[in-house]
């Protein structure tokens, strides 16, 4: 990857590390020496995600990172990356990690899935879901949480965001996520759905934070 496609990733985008550079990348690390999964994380191709930066990272690396499964500590390692090191991995649609989902959840996927061809917005997971899918390491459990993302391309109809929260209120889990605008910020949809009249959304950018009018992204309510 150029340092021009480095400067155009966004967070929650998925990358793939050469293993030669992973490796040298964990030499550097000796606290990470003997962490679970690590060693082979490259070599088995399991991506890491992309995250804001964190004060003092160098700015000519791309901040990631990943989680550990929680039988391995949960914990969340985070990395700087030379961009040479990179290669975009491709988002995980809800669709392909349905089977992944406990049984319990497959009901509350499909009627997800079902809002795609009413509003034209196709989910990506991230978070347990996500990590499952893609390595068949023990990630979900009892209190996790559907992760989604929704790209955007134009402005979100309030009825979507309506749609999801009855979709919620009758789920086995909390469904959380945020819609992704097109410059790669994102917003909590349930921040945007509750939004008062006149009121402000945080966008979490990868390298800012920012307050925005709600109604900016909110189409007019069809009649």
């Amino acid at each position: 990857m150029t340092e021009d496609e480095a400067s155009g990733l966004a967070r929650h985008d998925l990358l793939r590390v050469d293993p030669a550079s992973w490796e040298r990348l964990l030499a550097g690390r000796g606290d990470l020496d003997g962490v679970p999964h690590l060693a082979e994380w490259a070599r088995r191709g399991w991506p890491v995600i992309v995250r804001r930066r964190d004060p003092g990272e160098p700015a000519d690396h791309i901040p990631a990172g990943l989680p550990l499964p929680p039988s391995a500590g949960k914990r969340r390692i985070g990395l700087a990356l030379p961009a040479a090191a990179a290669s975009r991995f491709g988002p995980v649609t809800l669709e392909s990690a349905r089977m992944t989902a406990p049984e319990a959840w497959r009901p509350v996927v499909d009627d997800v899935l079902a809002l795609r061809s009413e509003y034209g917005l196709t989910p990506t997971v991230f978070g347990s879901l996500l990590w499952q899918t893609l390595t068949g390491l023990p990630y979900l459990g009892a209190g996790s949480d559907l992760d989604l993302l929704w790209p955007l391309s134009g402005r979100v109809d309030p009825r979507f965001l309506q749609a999801l929260a009855r979709i919620e209120a009758r789920a086995p889990m909390r469904l959380d996520g945020e819609i992704v605008l097109p410059d790669g910020a994102g917003i909590n949809w349930r921040e945007l759905l509750d939004a008062p009249i006149g009121g402000t959304v945080l966008c979490k950018g990868r390298e800012s934070l920012a307050l925005r009018p709600a109604a900016s992204f909110l189409a007019e309510a069809a009649s």
